[in-house]
């Protein structure tokens, strides 16, 4: 099992969930799929303790009965109380729980979940742990259609007067106990946990309709009941299939070259990094790697969203889940299976769900209150009129009955995991991984947007376009001493200035002492001699502009292009301007975010003028230059000062601070680049702008959806409520409403899913 010492546990990155595990199936998925009603849904972690004892280690189970809140919380108060166990991480979408305790063993756990009528099967490390689940056992379908067989004839017979009541009693019996048993099962263990979930609430409404003698209404509402729940079940499946898709996008096998040269076929979690992978046209790309031989086209749209394949050839990075079309392929394998850019990406989508979103908060906190409300209300409908007001005791206990089985807010708890869950799947399948359900709908708030410049909307690869001398004694040097110091600077305008110095074959020199100066530029010793390489901010700080030297800077500025200068002890010995170019994607993108409403602002620690040109240029609102990270941060809080609600586009350290407190983050990520999968809010998985607005877009009918779910469950509680009082409402009917609603909710949520 997931045992492992265990000292500080982060929630959502220390352990993979998506792991599935052969196990004898002992339950019936179906008849727990609904249940999730009346308990709160916890977050996905559960503290029980301040921090883990030493010596504490994870374990991890799969439990197949737990599907919603419900269960969760019967979960969770059950082992809440058991010594030893220190804190709860739940995955509902896997059906994976994480227990850190320092228990001798696992089997105080299983034993404690048994006897809440579920099965924890504990996970396995090694060679199985990445085993996919053998197909559940099919549920024979004869015990339901008699329970439904008998309802019928229950009522048939009840109408038409066409037997005793005791043979009437007889039939609903058997349509009860042969569909509804599984239901009194759950229904009691919840009622003996002091937990009213839906199963406890029809358990007793059904138990009390026969108590009355409504023998034909209590087979009947047990049946629907049912039915209800399998359909359910079947609806619920498809928003956790929309995760798992991800996961069989690829494949089991890859051809592995041998020690010997030879080829064969592995599975592809045996396959170590640096092995060699070859790959045939037409097959789907099994692991992370980089080209070593060969060339072709790749769909990428498993991963990046690109709708147009990709060319690859040596050097190039290739994607787990990518398909090669035309040509052969031979890379070297970058990362395990179970760390691909895949992987970390079906990962990152399942823990968001632990970042519950606003709408998830409130519709699990007024749960948690509604029910245990309507269940006292029901109480006092039973009792207080045919006491106090000498109502008939029969009519009034089955209005109680009815508003028993309309009590359950299923349809507000079961509609935002399926909507923000279908959410999250849809945006994966764009190339845009986001991190969590609370971004994926505050998106649709975003009215204002700040972006870098280099890399987001530019491509980030400038070319140095000028070099003027202002030393004649040092035209030839200064060429060779400026691609010195940028040579040793992974900044693309220093990177400019160095690919121009190797194209002329030049013999760099050793730079020792080097020293990045943030938002300025380079320092390094020459031969003894101290030199700058760095932005007019630099040349100001160090007391050497003048009127000359800014009229020829600011010529080049506004050309749109960006100076840098070589300075020595004396002065300023020559100047190098770069220019990038815009992506054709950035300008289509700004346009739609300003058909969207959002107005765009560009920061850059680049000169205003190129700022602005630049700007100019993409059609962005406003423009900032010479910006140091800190200034990034004050340009966002400005915004927020004028009452905007703001996100901010980076992929560089220099926007981190800025990341940080925009209410969402945009990392460009590069098609798998660990810090930002890791640490955005949201990660575009191929640095194409235009995904930002499909973003906001998906955000905005996510939120759409979340509020029609819960106006249309709130209102049809509300007339059903109602006319249950007036005592026109009948159990069936009751039912039929709850769930039907439920349904609709649930049904309306995956529409997301296809968008």
């Amino acid at each position: 099992m997931s045992d492992s010492i265990h000292t500080s546990h982060k929630p959502h990155a220390d352990h993979d969930h998506d792991h599935d595990h052969g196990h004898e199936e002992k339950h019936d998925h179906a008849s727990h799929a609904h249940s999730c009603c009346s308990s709160t849904a916890g977050p996905s972690v559960i503290k029980l303790s301040a921090t883990p004892t030493v010596g504490a280690r994870l374990s991890s189970f799969r439990i197949e009965a737990m599907d919603c809140p419900t269960e969760q919380t019967l979960i969770q108060n059950k082992l809440g109380k058991l010594a030893g166990v220190q804190q709860l991480e739940f995955n509902l979408i896997n059906r994976v729980l994480v227990v850190t305790h320092d228990l001798p063993s696992t089997d105080p756990i299983v034993a404690a979940i048994k006897s809440l009528g579920m099965q924890a099967d504990p996970l396995q490390t090694g060679a199985d742990a990445d085993a996919p689940l053998p197909p559940a056992p099919k549920k024979h379908w004869w015990p339901l259609a008699v329970s439904g067989v008998g309802a019928l004839a229950a009522e048939v017979l009840h109408f038409t007067g066409a037997a005793p009541t005791w043979v009437i009693a007889l039939v609903a019996l058997v349509s009860i106990f042969s569909g509804g048993l599984t239901t009194y099962k759950k229904g009691w263990i919840a009622l003996k946990n002091l937990n009213l979930n839906i199963n406890a609430l029809m358990s007793i409404a059904v138990t009390g309709a026969l108590l009355i003698g409504q023998w034909p209404e209590a087979a009947m509402v047990m049946f629907l009941f049912t039915v209800a729940e399998l359909i359910e079940a079947k609806s619920l499946d498809r928003a956790r299939n929309a995760i798992s898709g991800l996961m069989q996008m690829a494949p089991d096998k890859a051809t592995v070259q041998q020690a010997d040269g030879t080829w064969l076929e592995r599975e592809v979690k045996d396959v170590e990094p640096g092995a060699i992978v070859r790959v045939k046209p037409g097959e789907r790309i099994g692991l992370d790697g980089e080209v070593v031989a060969g060339s072709s086209s790749i769909d990428q749209a498993p991963i990046t969203g690109e709708s147009l394949p990709v060319e690859k050839t040596v050097g190039d990075k290739v994607f787990a889940g990518t398909i090669n079309q035309a040509g052969s392929l031979e890379f070297r394998v970058t990362a395990a299976a179970n760390n691909s850019t895949l992987a970390r990406i079906i990962l990152a989508v399942e823990q968001a769900q632990g970042a519950r979103a606003p709408t998830q908060r409130f519709v699990d906190s007024f749960s948690k209150i509604y029910t245990p409300v309507v269940f006292l209300l029901a109480l006092a409908v039973a009792i207080i009129p045919p006491l106090f007001m000498g109502e008939a005791w029969f009519d009034w206990i089955y209005r109680a009955l009815v508003l028993l089985v309309v009590a359950c807010p299923c349809a507000l708890v079961i509609s935002t995991p399926v909507t923000i869950v279908s959410g999250l799947a849809a945006a994966a399948r764009k190339g845009i991984l986001v991190k969590g359900g609370v971004y994926l709908e505050s998106g649709h708030k975003l009215d204002f947007l700040a972006l870098d410049k280099t890399g987001t909307i530019t491509h980030g690869k400038p070319v140095q376009t000028d070099y003027l001398p202002l030393d004649p004694l040092h035209t030839e040097s200064a060429v060779l001493l400026a691609a010195s110091l940028a040579s040793r600077s992974d900044h693309p305008v220093s990177m400019a200035v160095a690919n121009a110095a190797v194209d002329k074959n030049l013999t760099l020199r050793t730079v020792d002492n080097f020293t990045a100066l943030a938002g300025r530029g380079v320092r390094g010793d020459i031969d003894g001699k101290v030199y700058h390489l760095g932005n007019h901010r630099l040349i100001e700080e160090l007391g050497l502009c003048s009127p000359a030297l800014e009229e020829k800077l600011f010529a080049l500025e506004e050309q749109g292009k960006t100076v840098i200068l070589l300075i020595d002890s004396a002065g300023p010995m020559a100047l190098f301007a770069v220019a990038d170019t815009v992506k054709q994607t950035s300008r289509e993108a700004i346009r739609e975010l300003h058909a969207l409403g959002v107005k765009t602002l560009m920061l850059t620690g680049d000169n205003p003028h190129t700022a602005n040109a630049i700007a100019a240029q993409v059609g962005i609102d406003q423009a900032q230059g010479n910006l140091l990270p800190e200034d990034k941060l004050k340009a966002i809080e400005a915004l927020y000062a004028q009452s905007h609600h703001v996100g901010m586009v980076g992929d560089g350290i220099n926007d981190a601070p800025a990341l940080a407190r925009a209410e969402i983050g945009f990392a460009m990520a590069a098609a798998g680049t660990d810090t930002a999968i890791e640490t955005a809010d949201v990660a575009l998985m191929d640095d194409d702008l235009r995904k930002i607005p499909a973003f906001i877009r998906l955000s905005r009918d996510t939120a759409s959806i979340l509020k029609q779910n819960i106006a249309l469950a709130l209102v049809i509680k509300a007339i059903f409520l109602a006319v249950t009082f007036m005592g026109l409402a009948t159990m069936w009917m009751a039912v039929f409403a709850d769930m039907g609603v439920s349904l609709l909710v649930v049904f309306n949520g995956l529409r997301l899913v296809r968008k």
